[in-house]
């Protein structure tokens, strides 16, 4: 099959060497090439797994209501979704 690739300069300088090196052609070096990376299924170096350093923010402040900031936020919501209807009509 025939199709357009857009390959790094870098890595056409390097198949085409490795062409010449073999005395193959270029499709033959790129094809073996992509067969090869296909052939290894995704396996590259192991990734370490996900660390992180929890930070202790202190206690809440007993002072701030959240339920009546979770309510405002309510509201807002509703009037600005109700204010995009609106302009719609």
């Amino acid at each position: 099959m025939r199709t357009t690739l857009t390959i790094e300069d870098q890595l056409v300088r390097k198949l085409k060497q490795r062409a010449l090196e073999t005395n193959r052609s270029f499709k033959d070096v790129v094809n073996e090439a992509l067969r090869s990376g296909l052939e290894q299924n995704g396996a590259g170096p192991a990734s370490r797994p996900y660390q992180y350093n929890p930070i202790a923010m202190g206690q809440a402040n007993s002072d701030l209501d959240l339920n009546k900031a979770l309510r405002l936020a309510g509201v807002l919501e509703d009037e600005a979704l109700a204010s995009k209807i609106e302009l719609r009509k």
